[in-house]
Order: C-alpha cells, then sequence, then structure tokens
C-alpha cells in the first residue's frame, strides 16, 4: 500500500473562520472546513477526501462548542486519487 503513495503532506489547517459559526455548530462545520481545505490544496473531490477517526476525535474533544483553532493533519495521496488523513 505503501507503494501507491504519491503525495505525502503534512498541513496545518486554521480554523479561525469557525469563531463566525453559531457555538452549538461549530465542530460540525470544522470537519466540513477540514474537508474543503484537503479537497483544495490536494486537488480532489470531495468526496475522494477520507479522515481518520483521530481528527474526528481532536475536534469534538472539548464539545461542540470549542473546537481547536488550528489542526496539523498529515495527507497522503494515493494513485487512485484517494487522499487519507490522519492526526500529525
Amino acid at each position: 500500500m505503501a507503494e501507491d503513495i504519491v503525495k505525502e503532506q503534512i498541513y496545518t489547517i486554521p480554523l479561525r473562520e469557525i469563531k463566525s459559526i453559531p457555538r452549538w455548530k461549530r465542530a460540525k462545520k470544522t470537519m466540513v472546513v477540514i474537508r474543503e481545505y484537503l479537497t483544495k490544496h490536494m486537488k480532489v473531490e470531495p468526496d475522494m477526501v477520507k479522515l481518520d477517526k483521530t481528527i474526528n476525535e481532536k475536534v469534538w474533544e472539548r464539545g461542540c462548542e470549542k473546537p481547536p483553532l488550528s489542526i496539523r493533519v498529515r495527507a497522503a495521496k494515493f494513485e487512485d486519487g484517494e487522499v487519507q488523513a490522519e492526526l500529525a
């Protein structure tokens, strides 16, 4: 599986824009923002981005109202165009 990795990158994703979202929607919107960021920077379709559960656990760690202001993820793009992201 490691032999078909095309690109592997560590990103620090800024999540400052989440502060403008209503409190009870912030963690859910954070997951959307992370997926959009990886879609843009890895140049793939949104349905090709797979987020590891560790990212979800980190975002929801302090509840839905207080997600982190930034998060570091390791993203790997494979030959078939799929991107897998995990917490760095």
